[in-house]
């Protein structure tokens, strides 16, 4: 079985993720993919826009990021719509997994908030 949380030589990883070598929308859902623990497979493809045909075959377009996930045979582009598509399919199993020490770190900062805003009033 392949690596999880990150990219695997290995073409059995469920999700195959089409990126750029510096992109900032493809290391939005890189960032995701790792938090969530899932294996998949990352293919960099060409930096010249029109010579994209891999992402063009799979997806429709020659933009990236591209998702395919075969755990639920969506194939997906933009990156606001894979992560939200990411956080509804998969932020669940995060969540179990330990977001609750997020959850304790965010609570102070609501109780301190709420301080300051009695403080104003």
């Amino acid at each position: 079985m392949g690596m999880t949380g990150s990219a695997t030589a290995a073409s059995d990883a469920p999700i195959t993720f089409y990126r750029l070598q510096g992109c900032p929308f493809c290391e939005r859902v890189t960032r995701l993919l790792t938090e969530y623990d899932l294996e998949y497979t990352s293919r960099f493809v060409e930096p010249m826009h029109s010579r994209r045909d891999v992402v063009k075959r799979v997806a429709g377009v020659r933009t990236v990021p591209v998702i395919v996930d075969e755990n639920t045979d969506v194939t997906m582009a933009e990156s606001a719509n894979i992560v939200e598509y990411l956080e509804t399919t998969y932020g669940d199993r995060a969540t179990e997994s330990g977001n609750e020490a997020a959850a304790a770190a965010d609570a102070p900062a609501e109780t301190e908030a709420a301080a300051d805003t009695g403080g104003e009033d």
